[in-house]
């Protein structure tokens, strides 16, 4: 079955949803500013990049634990008191942050506060996720709710820098943090207090339950793995291109096309939803991971040209494999796991992802500095295909998960 713009609309007009649709866009616009918005200020009033990247790191460390521990206890307890409780943990995680920030205090107090804060951080996106499972049964309207989050959080990934990157200017540089934490905190407060998640109940905890929680399951496995390669592919594009248009004179633009990147993955989200392929989910994981590789390798052609126009058009076109990736990721979860847990596989697949841009963050650092820009874009390329010869190997393990009527086309 495929997914129409009639869907989509279905989807944010079901009752009982607009409250936590409208709290989870505010919650979650915040979580690519935050993280850049803290590395800015820590700059700003340091000095030091290293010391901005480090602290900035430990938010990410944070959030990778935070993620999955959230989900874990809101699958057997419900989101709405667990969000409120770390909305209040990251409020005050934040401020102490941004006071040792303000006080000059040592570089380690930082790491450790902004680890903190990161493993505090309201695990908006999976709760808001799983909010569908409960407000639709399985269908296209379901799948629309999933490609909904997919769609608005690439929104929220264009929005977010350039806001945060606009606050730094500011009289106080600490402006976009508190800015985004303010906001994360009161849109999850709004999502949590909201009617339709205050009826959601937790699963009781079932007996012989593996201490790897949802991640027992072959087919999550998968599915995790397929989040880790595309972020890979990912953290190179997002050194890559930055380093291009540096040696060609002109490091803000690298902003701009990153910004253009998500464009891309909107509407190329959008249309996918349309006419998915290929349509069996195990099938899905490996090919769309095989075009997103490819498309990145071939900007190491474009790139070792020495032109930034040709690198950029080549980009665009391997953005509009995003959108279509991260959602297949989300509807896959319903296959995979069992009732009640979703919102812990949902942060295993944002942990798998922050893991693999890290990875490849480093590698494509390294190979920049030791033989250029382009070829950045072809640890992507390679790193991809290997997981997805991986995921192929591995597709038996979604198809004997699924069943007719769980698997969307």
């Amino acid at each position: 079955m495929s997914v129409s713009l009639s869907d989509y609309r279905a989807a944010v007009r079901t009752p009982g949803a607009a409250v936590p649709v409208l709290g989870s866009a505010l919650g979650r616009l915040p979580i690519a500013m935050y993280g850049l918005a803290v590395l800015l200020h820590v700059q700003r009033t340091t000095g030091s990049f290293a010391s901005a990247g480090l602290v900035s790191a430990g938010i990410l460390v944070g959030m990778s634990v935070g993620a999955v521990a959230q989900g874990r206890i809101m699958d057997r307890r419900g989101p709405a008191r667990v969000l409120l409780v770390v909305a209040a943990l990251f409020a005050g995680a934040s401020a102490l942050l941004l006071v040792l920030v303000a006080t000059g205090r040592p570089l380690g107090a930082l790491v450790a506060a902004a680890v903190l804060a990161g493993a505090t951080m309201p695990a908006l996106p999976g709760a808001s996720r799983s909010l569908w499972t409960a407000l639709l049964p399985p269908g296209p309207r379901r799948d629309a709710g999933y490609g909904y989050e997919a769609i608005s959080l690439e929104v929220f990934f264009i929005l977010g820098p350039a806001v945060a990157a606009f606050l730094v200017a500011a009289p106080w540089p600490g402006t976009g943090a508190l800015v985004a934490a303010s906001a994360m905190v009161v849109g999850t407060v709004v999502f949590a207090c909201s009617r339709a998640v205050r009826a959601v109940r937790g699963a009781p905890r079932r007996t012989g339950r593996s201490v790897l929680g949802a991640l027992a399951s072959s087919g999550m496995r998968t599915v995790a793995l397929a989040s880790l390669g595309f972020g890979v592919v990912v953290g190179t594009v997002e050194v890559g291109v930055p380093a291009v248009t540096s040696a060609a004179g002109s490091a803000a633009l690298g902003g701009v096309l990153l910004s253009a990147w998500s464009v891309t993955s909107v509407l190329g989200g959008l249309g996918y939803a349309a006419r998915p392929w290929p349509r069996p989910l195990h099938l899905r994981l490996p090919v769309l991971l095989v075009g997103f590789a490819v498309a990145v390798a071939a900007m190491t052609l474009a790139a070792a040209t020495g032109s930034v126009l040709a690198t950029a058009l080549v980009m665009l076109v391997a953005g509009a494999l995003i959108t279509p990736q991260t959602t297949a990721h989300s509807v896959a979860i319903d296959v995979v796991v069992a009732e009640g847990s979703g919102t812990e596989a949902f942060g295993w697949v944002v942990t798998a992802a922050t893991v693999g841009i890290a990875a490849g963050q480093s590698g494509a650092g390294v190979v920049v500095e030791a033989i250029g820009p382009h070829a950045a874009f072809l640890v992507g390329g390679v790193g991809g295909l290997v997981v997805a010869a991986v995921l192929w190997l591995r597709r038996g393990s979604v198809e004997s998960a699924a069943t007719p009527e769980a698997v969307p086309a």
